[in-house]
């Protein structure tokens, strides 16, 4: 059974205001991402609030995003949505699709929650002869950039992280790269591509860092189990930053470096 994670209202407005989105993934040379001609049919699974839903808008005629979590879908329906985009609500390894219906499959940092194999097996029913199925995610273990101190910084950061690390959920194992690299090899179509090590940039305050490590799901297991004990770090970890560099505010900006890694593949042609 896959499992159900981020459906506290709260975690799901975090989610939206502070998850970093693959935006910047769309100045890749992909045709995954930028086919030549319009699509029809794109399927966010595991959308969360949208962020990554709305980008695939310009490529498809219909894009909808599923999510078995209500309170996220909640958010994804707060925000201003391109015309052709559409929710549900559902698991992302029984989609309300028709054989053959869909020509994107796509998962952005979700599938390592999903029921792996029935999920594959889900995504191949419902994607045409031709289809396209795209898996994304990115490391946790992220850096920071900022002046002269990123070293000592990002020294601070491993602390965050190897405290974290006791919490995470036993489903994912010890490593979210390697479940992809395992849903990879197991995913049957001989045109297939792995990518990793795709470093992107983004510019959050030091506050917003430090609000989206906290939606991650170990810090939430902390929370549940400790709250005193995880505010206590998120705390002291935000402190320690801030007098490593110098300033007074965590509103100060800075540069977060995120490890994405992704693959896709295409179904076979029935001629």
């Amino acid at each position: 059974m896959a499992v159900r994670r981020f459906e506290g209202k709260d975690h799901a407005a975090a989610y939206l205001q502070f998850r970093v989105a693959p935006q910047d993934l769309n100045q890749q040379d992909s045709e995954v991402r930028q086919p030549k001609e319009r699509l029809q049919l794109a399927v966010d699974v595991g959308c969360g609030p949208g962020q990554g839903t709305v980008l695939l808008a310009p490529y498809f005629t219909k894009v909808v995003g599923i999510d078995v979590s209500p309170a996220q879908l909640e958010m994804a329906l707060t925000k201003t949505n391109p015309p052709n985009v559409s929710y549900s609500q559902g698991p992302a390894e029984e989609l309300p699709f028709g054989p053959g219906e869909v020509d994107l499959v796509t998962a952005m940092t979700a599938a390592h929650w999903f029921e792996r194999r029935k999920f594959l097996v889900e995504a191949d029913r419902v994607l045409r002869p031709g289809g396209c199925l795209a898996l994304l995610s990115y490391s946790m273990n992220m850096d920071l950039e900022y002046g002269d101190v990123s070293t000592e910084l990002n020294a601070i950061c491993k602390e965050f992280y190897a405290a974290l690390l006791p919490f995470r959920d036993p489903y994912l194992g010890s490593s979210s790269e390697k479940i992809y690299a395992d849903m990879f090899d197991s995913c049957s179509y001989p045109d297939k591509e792995w990518n990793e090590s795709l470093l992107v940039k983004n510019t959050l305050t030091l506050g917003g860092y430090i609000k989206m490590v906290e939606t991650f799901s170990s810090y939430q297991r902390m929370l549940r189990n400790n709250p005193a004990e995880a505010k206590g770090l998120s705390d002291d970890i935000q402190s320690r930053l801030m007098s490593a560099m110098k300033v007074s505010s965590p509103d100060t900006e800075l540069t977060v470096i995120v490890k994405y890694f992704y693959w896709f593949a295409r179904k076979p042609s029935s001629d």
